[in-house]
């Protein structure tokens, strides 16, 4: 009994801990080191460009890295004689080197962050603060990962210099001012970005993922906005969670009377995450009465909306109040009851199985 207690404990921490990456950080920051960050002006620019046959020209990258960090308004050094603030250091290479297994959580688990298996051409992105590395790495790559057939393929003489060129090309496009920018708590820069008719919606959807990690209550006021446009509203939800019980209102109308269900199912997974983190009482009706309304026409599997529904019970499990213990408990039987071997019926029933446990804990224990 003791095992499963703890186990179960365990489980509601880490689904808890989902509102955002920012909780599983590789590195905590000391109020200094915070305070430098955020102080953040100049950038010292240090690029290495490796090919097969040593050391190749990295001017073009140089260039690039420098001019996308102006434009997000950043001052430039391209020496160490020159004041600077932090180092940023690139090194781009023709045929990514093993590096040995990278550590699991925060970073490590992101799309653009140091792929341990790639071996193809690939620029590492670091920074260093008065000369300490804090753990902070992404990785731009290449669509391919042979760079001398890529160079034959495209009648390029040389492998290195082809590779080279293709990593300048991709940086281009890989956002990582706007991921240097959260990571050193600038959300002001970020916010510039949103309010500005020029950026890309693409950019737009990648800085709404990078508001959570940083916990910005600023954010509030320019998220609005963005529920009301359909590829915006998902990615603009789970941004809202992290500003904690202030979006409760906004996010619970959402949830009531939005008509998309992926969108519904975003809003109340952020109830979920935002009544894990603050236990705000005032979360758990709306989506308890939409789990007791569905009850009432439950007998098949096209009664069920699964987005929605599997997120509503898997956030009442987070939330933990008694009174969903018995339309938890209804919800075990219908689910049961109902022939369905569908991905999506085998999803709504581990999140109820798990919901029981959450919400009769109490009982469990005694």
């Amino acid at each position: 009994m003791r095992v499963w207690i703890i186990s179960t404990l365990l489980a509601t921490i880490f689904v808890g801990m989902g509102v955002s990456d920012g909780f599983a950080r590789r590195t905590y920051f000391t109020p200094e080191q915070k305070t430098q960050l955020l102080a953040i002006q100049r950038i010292w620019v240090k690029v290495l460009a490796l090919t097969e046959r040593g050391k190749g020209d990295g001017q073009a990258i140089q260039e690039i890295i420098q001019e996308r960090l102006q434009k997000l308004g950043y001052g430039i050094s391209t020496n160490r004689e020159e004041p600077s603030d932090v180092m940023l250091m690139v090194k781009c290479e023709e045929r990514k080197k093993w590096s040995g297994t990278t550590r699991a959580g925060g970073d490590a688990d992101h799309a653009d962050s140091p792929a341990r298996l790639w071996t193809g051409p690939s620029c590492h992105f670091s920074y260093r603060l008065n000369g300490r590395d804090l753990g902070w790495q992404k990785e731009a790559r290449t669509d391919f990962e042979d760079p001398i057939s890529a160079a034959k393929a495209a009648s390029a003489p040389k492998s290195g210099p082809y590779a080279m060129a293709q990593l300048a090309e991709r940086l281009q496009t890989f956002d990582f001012p706007t991921m240097l920018a959260a990571e050193w708590g600038h959300d002001t820069r970020l916010f510039t970005l949103l309010n500005d008719p020029s950026t890309t919606k693409a950019r737009k959807l990648k800085i709404l993922t990078l508001l959570p990690e940083m916990q910005s209550h600023k954010a509030f006021p320019y998220l609005k906005e963005f529920l009301q446009d359909p590829e915006l509203a998902e990615p603009a939800i789970v941004a809202l969670a992290a500003t904690g019980s202030d979006a409760i209102p906004l996010v619970v109308e959402v949830f009531k009377n939005n008509t998309k269900s992926h969108i519904r199912a975003a809003a109340a997974k952020a109830l979920g995450e935002i009544g894990a983190h603050t236990g705000d009482p005032s979360i758990t009706p709306p989506i308890l009465n939409y789990l007791i309304e569905n009850l009432k026409q439950m007998k098949t599997s096209a009664d069920i909306d699964f987005p929605v529904l599997t997120e509503v019970v898997w956030s009442l499990g987070k939330l933990r109040n008694e009174d969903s213990i018995p339309p938890i408990r209804e919800l075990e039987e219908k689910v049961w009851l109902i022939y369905d071997t569908s991905k999506e019926m085998t999803e709504l029933r581990d999140a109820t199985n798990w919901t029981v446990k959450m919400v009769d804990m109490d009982g469990q224990i005694q």
